[in-house]
C-alpha cells in the first residue's frame, strides 16, 4: 500500500494521510445533513437522501483514492444540489426525477468527454492566471462561507449586504476560539493542529451546553429504495428543458476544473506549466461519481474544497481520499454522532484554509491588465456572487476578449475558445431570478 500511493515521493506516511483524511472528513461531514435538507425542498425524501448522499460520496471518493491517488473528497456539491431543488424544481416546475434524468446525462458526457480527453485538453488550455485565480477565489469563498457559519458575518440590510455579526454570543466566541487555538498550534507546528482545534470545541460546545448533544449516537440507515433508479428521462426531451441541461453541464465543468486546479495548486502537485498531470483520472473520478449519484437519488458531485483543509494537515495521496471514503462509510451507522460538530466549529476551519489558499495571488501578473482583470473578475465574484461558477466564467469570457482587443489573440489557446463559449452560453441560459 505506501508503495502503491509513492508517499516516499511526496514525504508522508500513513499517520499524516490519515490525519489528513479525518480533518477533510469533519470539514464536510455536513453534507451528510445540508444535502438533504435542501433536496427535501424539491420532493425528495430526506432519510433515503441521506443514504444516497454517503453512498455517492464512498464511490466516488474511493474511485479518487484508488484510481486517480489524490487527495481529493467527492461528493454532492452545494451548488448543483441549491439549483435543482429551488430553481429547477421550485421555479421551472420540473419534477425531480426529471432533474435527476438531466444529471445523469451530464455525467455520461463528462465521462466521454473524459476518456477521450477532451476536458484534460481544455483544462490545459487555461492560462496560468487563470488557474492561479481558481484557487484564490475558492479560498476566498470558503472563508466567505466560514464567516456566515460561524455567525461573525451575517446577511445586513439592502444598503449593505452583509454586516458584523454577534461576536459576543457564545457560537461567535467559540468560533474565533477555534480560530486561533489553530492558528497558535500551527505556529508551533503541533501536527494535526485542525483536527485538536475541531475536537476541542466540539468538546466545549458539548459541555457548555452550547450545543446539544447527540440523542442518539448510532442507527441503522434509512431505506434508500424510495429515491434509487426513479430517473424521468421523458421530460428531458421537452424543448424548455435544454437550458437547464446546459447551465449544469457547464457549472459543473467549470466547478470542477477550478476546484481541481485549485486543490492541486494548494498541494503543490501542478507542473511547471501549471497543470495537473494525468488531470483525466480526477476528472474520470468525478463523471463516475456524478453518473452514479443520480442512479442512487441525489444531484451532480464532484471534488470538494474542503479537500484543502485535508491537503493543509499534509494529505497529497490517494490513501487520504480513502481515509474520508471509510469515515463516510460509518457514517452510515454513526450519521446522529458524527454530524454534532457545530458550524462555529468545522466554520472556522474553512476561514483559516482561506489565508492558505490566497498566497497563489503573488505569481499574478500584475503589470499586465490581460492576465490581471480576468483574475481579479474571477476571483472577486466567486465570493460576490456565492457562486464559484460565475466566477470561473466571468474569467473565462474575459481573457480571450481582453488579449483579442488588446492585439494579442495569438496568445489565446484554442481550447480557451470553446470554453469562453461554454462560459457565455452559461449567461445566456442561466436563469437569473425575477
Amino acid at each position: 500500500m505506501r508503495n502503491y500511493f509513492d508517499f516516499a515521493s511526496h514525504g508522508t506516511g500513513y499517520r499524516q494521510e490519515t490525519l489528513a483524511g479525518v480533518t477533510t472528513f469533519l470539514t464536510m461531514a455536513y453534507i451528510i445533513i445540508v444535502n438533504p435538507a435542501i433536496l427535501e425542498a424539491a420532493g425528495i425524501p430526506k432519510g433515503p437522501s441521506m443514504v444516497a448522499t454517503i453512498l455517492s460520496a464512498v464511490f466516488g471518493t474511493v474511485v479518487m483514492g484508488l484510481y486517480a491517488k489524490r487527495p481529493f473528497a467527492i461528493a454532492p456539491y452545494m451548488g448543483e444540489n441549491a439549483f435543482v431543488a429551488f430553481t429547477v424544481v421550485k421555479v421551472l416546475g420540473y419534477p425531480w426525477q426529471v432533474a435527476l434524468g438531466a444529471v445523469f446525462i451530464a455525467g455520461v458526457l463528462f465521462t466521454l468527454l473524459t476518456v477521450f480527453k477532451v476536458r484534460s485538453w481544455l483544462a490545459e488550455a487555461l492560462p496560468l492566471s487563470l488557474k492561479l485565480s481558481f484557487a484564490v477565489g475558492i479560498g476566498l469563498f470558503l472563508t466567505f462561507i466560514g464567516l456566515n457559519e460561524t455567525g461573525l458575518v451575517r446577511l445586513g440590510v439592502p444598503g449593505a449586504p452583509v454586516s458584523l455579526g454577534d461576536i459576543t454570543r457564545p457560537t461567535g466566541l467559540l468560533a474565533l476560539f477555534t480560530f486561533f487555538l489553530m492558528v497558535l498550534l500551527m505556529i508551533r507546528k503541533v501536527p494535526g493542529a485542525i483536527v485538536i482545534g475541531v475536537l476541542a470545541t466540539t468538546f466545549l460546545s458539548f459541555l457548555l451546553k452550547v450545543t446539544p448533544t447527540p440523542g442518539q449516537w448510532a442507527s441503522l440507515p434509512p431505506d434508500p429504495r424510495p429515491i434509487i433508479l426513479q430517473l424521468d428521462f421523458k421530460g428531458i426531451l421537452q424543448p424548455g428543458f435544454f437550458p437547464v441541461i446546459l447551465t449544469m453541464f457547464v457549472m459543473a465543468f467549470v466547478d470542477t476544473v477550478g476546484t481541481l486546479i485549485g486543490l492541486s495548486a494548494r498541494a503543490g502537485l501542478l507542473d511547471e506549466k501549471g497543470n495537473l498531470p494525468d488531470i483525466e483520472k480526477p476528472m474520470l473520478a468525478d463523471a463516475l461519481a456524478t453518473t452514479v449519484a443520480p442512479l442512487l437519488g441525489t444531484t451532480t458531485t464532484g471534488a470538494y474544497i474542503e479537500s484543502a483543509a485535508g491537503i493543509e494537515e499534509g494529505g497529497r495521496t490517494g490513501f487520504t481520499s480513502l481515509v474520508v471514503a471509510a469515515l463516510f462509510l460509518v457514517s452510515l451507522f454513526f450519521a446522529p454522532l458524527l454530524t454534532a460538530v457545530p458550524a462555529h466549529a468545522y466554520g472556522a476551519v474553512l476561514i483559516l484554509i482561506g489565508v492558505f489558499m490566497v498566497r497563489p495571488v503573488t505569481r499574478i501578473d500584475f503589470d499586465d491588465y490581460t492576465e490581471l482583470i480576468p483574475a481579479f473578475l474571477t476571483i472577486v465574484l466567486m465570493s460576490f456572487t456565492y457562486n464559484i461558477g460565475v466566477g470561473m466564467t466571468a474569467g473565462l469570457i474575459a481573457y480571450p476578449l481582453l488579449k483579442t482587443l488588446s492585439g494579442r489573440h495569438r496568445e489565446v489557446p484554442g481550447g480557451m475558445w470553446i470554453l469562453a463559449a461554454l462560459s457565455l452560453s452559461f449567461y445566456v441560459f442561466y436563469p437569473y431570478p425575477r
